[in-house]
């Protein structure tokens, strides 16, 4: 058995109380102590690893017990060879997951946190409660007895005697504070629909990190969050996704840059070479490409560049003749016939799929995604199985062309949103995440 770096998982009762500001501050923190940190992810989030790998330094990784087997997870696990101490991010409240059981469990970060034997940091809001915050922490710690339980950070803390209150509750529940963050309303992150803004966009994103750490080390315990932390056994063996080429041409820009990094991980330790291209500059992929990629983004906000970048839609246009494509979400999107915009103002897509869709007329669509492919895309023969996430504002004005694949929700319902293919271009609105075993 392998040996994993001692970590820890830092959760929330809910979205929305500065656990991600608490991260990114915690993993700045920790490696200008001269650490090596290795960042994580619980869940299928595929923005915030980009945030990660700004503030710590080093690739962060998403763990997902619903998409996941336990070979993938364990070779995501063993991405953490060579650092110091590991830590995760939750999504969402520490115990929010879906209703049916995934691969291995429900896509909770408590399920990531006993899996990997990391105890939990619980990030609780007190804002507008004193005592009472510790009866929902209590509440979280008691819920699975089992799962490691580290402490607490009480966040947005008023005052003094608001500190004093709220850890003679803690206190009394025997739950450790490991820091208080005094209420600013400079510590947050800037964002748009589906959440915060992409890393790359950010107006000065290395200088709020270091802000972020400068607070973290002035109000948290760091020589006690370090102790916390634990180690759990790994497998020796595990395995990351297989490349669908051995020359892929990746977008990659402010208009197409979600990837899940262990994908491209696999891709690489298993030799394929990833060949980057910016739509938004006016570039073609590599001429001697055997695949385009085109990741999911936000084409939306860029309509009128991308209906421009003739270098780019020649590009495109030649290597559908006669080799594959394929498109996850705004990649999807952009290969699509046309691309409304929040404006209602149409703009032409590369025309490589039938697809219409609409930013102005806004539809949210949101979960994991299980889909039987009904023709073949790369890396997948048809019939294979396939796990994903999706999640997007955008509504389909038309679909044109033969549908990829079955698709169904979490719970195993109809999907409409299938995918679609022509010829040697393939789309899908789900971010591929896995493909079940024998896939």
């Amino acid at each position: 058995m392998a040996q994993t770096p001692p970590g820890l998982l830092i959760s929330a009762p809910s979205s929305g109380t500065g656990k991600t500001t608490v991260m990114l501050g915690l993993l700045r923190a920790l490696r200008d102590t001269g650490l090596t940190v290795q960042p994580y992810k619980s869940g299928p989030d595929y923005i915030d690893p980009a945030f990660h790998l700004a503030a710590a330094g080093r690739a962060s990784f998403n763990l997902d017990t619903w998409a996941m087997d336990t070979g993938l997870l364990d070779g995501v696990a063993q991405q953490s060879q060579g650092a110091d101490i590991c830590v995760a991010e939750g999504s969402m409240g520490l115990y929010d997951g879906v209703a049916t059981r995934g691969q291995m469990g429900f896509g909770s970060s408590a399920e990531t946190a006993k899996r990997m034997g990391w105890p939990v940091i619980l990030v609780v809001d007190v804002g507008g409660q004193a005592q009472s915050a510790a009866a929902t922490a209590l509440g979280f710690r008691a819920y699975m007895p089992d799962l490691p339980f580290a402490g607490v950070i009480l966040n947005r803390v008023a005052s003094p005697r608001h500190e004093r209150l709220t850890r003679l509750g803690m206190d009394r529940a025997g739950l450790p504070v490991l820091g208080v963050l005094p209420r600013r309303g400079d510590l947050t992150l800037p964002e748009r629909h589906l959440g915060l803004i992409q890393a790359v966009e950010h107006p000065d994103l290395e200088a709020a990190i270091a802000g972020y750490a400068d607070f973290l080390r002035d109000h948290v315990d760091l020589d006690a969050i370090r102790a916390a932390a634990q180690a759990g056994a790994a497998p020796a063996g595990g395995a990351l996704p297989k490349p669908p080429a051995q020359r892929i041409a990746l977008a990659r820009d402010a208009a197409f840059s979600f990837t899940y990094p262990h994908l491209l991980s696999g891709w690489r330790a298993a030799g394929a070479e990833i060949l980057p291209f910016s739509p938004l500059a006016d570039e073609a992929p590599d001429p001697s490409a055997d695949l385009v990629w085109l990741p999911g983004g936000y084409p939306e906000l860029h309509g009128g560049t991308l209906a421009a970048a003739e270098t780019f839609r020649a590009g495109m246009r030649r290597h559908a003749e006669t080799r594959p494509i394929h498109g996850e979400c705004g990649g999807y999107m952009a290969l699509g016939a046309g691309l409304v915009d929040k404006e209602g103002t149409r703009h032409e897509m590369l025309g490589l799929l039938g697809l219409e869709t609409s930013y102005e007329k806004r539809k949210f669509h949101l979960g994991y995604r299980r889909a039987v492919l009904r023709a073949p895309m790369p890396g997948f023969a048809a019939g294979a199985a396939l796990r994903g996430h999706e999640f997007h504002y955008t509504t389909i004005l038309k679909e044109a062309d033969d549908p990829l694949a079955e698709v169904a929700d979490a719970d195993g319902n109809p999907v409409p949103e299938t995918g679609a293919r022509r010829g040697h271009v393939t789309g899908t609105f789900f971010h591929l995440i896995t493909g079940e075993a024998g896939a």
